[in-house]
């Protein structure tokens, strides 16, 4: 652990020198559980800690996660993460001449790569259950966001920017190039369904637009 400091008066913001050092930790947060424990939340390098006020403080959390640091290596370890295999249909690729253009790659070669990478998900935001999901294969890296964003970018839409993939998992407004879209549901925020978490890892799989509407509205797993 790089740094660990208060963020608000209910939580501790730890920092780290990589992904995987943080992501160790948060696999070990989640499986020590505490009585006070809330939420842990990662981001890349860094791991927030929420905890119950009424329960401890940020001075005994912070002790009790130097010590889980310490012993994250070998608690996580045990831990073996999630490996979901995600469809897509890269018929609906709206952006691949662009990143064609700016990488120099075939469509097919393109679509190779995104579906032959595994992935880790480094963050989840911008909108409910969006995966943030690294990395990209250099030779598929580097390839900036529109410059003028979509209105409208649909549920299911996969996109990739610079080094990082991602689904969007609601109609919104966006960026990203767009390469290919999952027929299935990975947010329900009404039923509190948010399947993918930190840490997962991740492989797209190739399927046709048959393949999309037998599947379309099914819920990962």
């Amino acid at each position: 652990m790089r740094t660990l400091v208060p963020l608000g008066d209910q939580a501790a913001l730890a920092y780290f020198e990589d992904e995987a050092a943080a992501l160790r930790f948060a696999a070990a947060m989640r499986h020590v559980k505490e009585a006070w424990l809330v939420d842990v939340v990662q981001a890349y390098t860094s791991v927030a800690v929420f905890f119950d006020l009424d329960r401890t403080h940020f001075i005994r959390v912070a002790e009790h996660l130097r010590k889980v640091d310490q012993q994250a290596p070998e608690l996580a370890a045990a831990l073996e993460a999630r490996l979901h295999q995600i469809p897509c249909c890269y018929t609906f690729q709206q952006d691949l001449p662009r990143v064609a253009a700016c990488t120099g790659l075939t469509s097919e070669e393109i679509i190779g790569l995104h579906a032959g990478t595994e992935y880790t998900v480094y963050a989840i935001g911008f909108c409910p259950g969006f995966p943030y999901l690294g990395y990209l294969p250099p030779a598929l890296s580097g390839v900036p966001r529109l410059e003028t964003p979509r209105l409208r970018v649909e549920a299911g839409s996969v996109g990739l920017t610079g080094r990082q993939t991602g689904i969007y998992t609601e109609d919104r407004p966006g960026g990203w190039n767009i390469i290919g879209r999952t027929p299935l549901e990975l947010v329900n925020v009404a039923d509190a369904y948010f399947p993918l978490r930190t840490g997962d890892r991740i492989r797209f799989l190739a399927i046709d637009e048959a393949e999309y509407q037998r599947l379309q509205g099914r819920r990962l797993g």
